[in-house]
């Protein structure tokens, strides 16, 4: 008979993704030729939750190579960006929540970047996604007296299992001789769909 248990676990109860494009500029010590290269390292972030409403603050750095003084020389600016995503989340208990999870699903990059005399502006994109864990009851069906163990039996050390082979005097691909104890026991499956068999000893 089968009856119906509460187990209590943690599990995800919320989450929410979120794409920003970001517009950003600053200006350089002299005036840029060409950009020759743009790349974001160093990417830090992390989540608060306030019932459902969740603030992921981070930062990571601008790596800006150009050419200056009519191409002659290149140079490498290194620019520190802060910022804050907020993403609504919506819980069904906002009381079970108990961590959050953040994670990049996009990493920063630059899409566009150029350059108006010593001006830089940059155009970044990112997508950043949250989940909040708290705890959560699985209903689960459970058979009170259902038993998994294997039947064993005394026949199974006495005569072994199986051990089918085609008789090679025989053209009926549906007679077939078992061999127990050095003994021969010729079998005739009559209805091979209806697994009924008749044995000649």
């Amino acid at each position: 008979m089968a009856s119906l248990k509460e187990i209590v676990t943690k599990a995800v109860i919320g989450k929410a993704k979120k794409k920003t494009t970001t517009d950003l500029s600053f200006t350089s010590g002299e005036k840029i030729d060409k950009i020759l290269g743009c790349w974001i390292i160093n990417h830090h972030f992390e989540g608060e939750n306030d019932n459902g409403k969740v603030t992921i603050s981070g930062s990571y750095d601008v790596n800006i190579w150009y050419s200056y003084d009519n191409n002659t020389k290149t140079s490498v600016i290194v620019k520190t960006f802060s910022y804050d995503d907020e993403l609504n989340i919506k819980l069904k208990n906002p009381s079970n929540a108990s961590d959050i999870i953040v994670r990049a699903l996009t990493a920063p990059n630059v899409s566009k970047a150029e350059a108006v005399g010593t001006t830089v502006n940059l155009k970044v994109e990112k997508e950043m996604g949250a989940e909040i864990v708290g705890d959560a009851k699985v209903r689960v069906s459970v058979e009170e007296d259902y038993d998994d163990y294997d039947e064993y039996s005394n026949y199974d050390d006495d005569y072994g299992i199986g051990n089918y082979e085609v008789k090679d005097d025989m053209s009926d691909p549906n007679y077939f001789v078992r061999k127990v104890n050095s003994q021969f026991y010729e079998i005739t499956l009559n209805d091979v769909g209806d697994e009924r068999i008749s044995v000649t000893v």
